[in-house]
């Protein structure tokens, strides 16, 4: 059998959100006893919290949504490169090892261990220039273990900017403290969230034959 990494980090309610942004909360509808068979709850979020996968429509006003854009992206061959320690932001250099034989998608792990109980506020994103040069090189997809592929006080976007000019998806919030640097299926379907600016998504690598 074929080994899986779970790359999705848990959610519940101490799970760390962008400032702002809504926290997950959970509230029990109906719960079973006397007359109901069934535990049923009600669940409110932002579709940013945990591993989740950006639509156009997040940083586009006519942006596509996140349930009407195709699922080629999410799923296939996958490259996993560390630039642990990158500092602010993740520069071409930083993967340069990395780029021989690239599949169309490419994750990145900054953290040597995420920091799951908050916010970082110094997260590592991407460089844009590192975003047309992944582009260029045939890249459809780029996921990261941070919070955003943009620094957080960014307010331009530009990491952003150049994946909806570039027509790229994009993967945030993954786990990748246990996963050696290499190549992988990744699975990261989002959900068919048709009006949504983005979905959660439960993201796992498998290994290759």
């Amino acid at each position: 059998m074929k080994r899986l990494w779970d790359i999705s980090p848990a959610v519940n309610a101490a799970s760390p959100v962008f400032p702002g942004d809504t926290p997950y909360a959970q509230v029990w509808a109906t719960e079973i006893g006397l007359g109901c068979p069934v535990n049923v709850s009600a669940v409110t979020l932002s579709p940013h919290v945990g591993a989740h996968a950006d639509a156009p429509l997040h940083y586009a006003r006519d942006g596509a949504t996140i349930g009407t854009v195709s699922l080629d992206p999410y799923l296939g061959p996958c490259r996993v490169i560390h630039a642990i320690g990158c500092g602010p932001l993740v520069r071409i250099e930083h993967l340069q090892h990395a780029l021989a034989g690239l599949p169309p998608r490419v994750l990145v792990r900054t953290y040597a261990k995420a920091p799951l109980d908050r916010f970082d506020d110094a997260l590592a994103a991407y460089a844009p220039q590192t975003i047309e040069r992944l582009a260029d090189l045939g890249v459809r997809l780029v996921g990261i273990d941070t919070a955003s592929i943009d620094p957080a006080a960014s307010k331009e976007l530009p990491s952003h900017q150049v994946i909806r000019q570039r027509d790229l998806r994009v993967l945030e919030n993954l786990v990748l403290d246990e996963v050696p640097e290499g190549d992988y299926e990744l699975i990261a379907l989002p959900l068919k969230w048709v009006s949504a600016d983005a979905s959660p998504v439960r993201a796992v690598l498998r290994e290759l034959s």
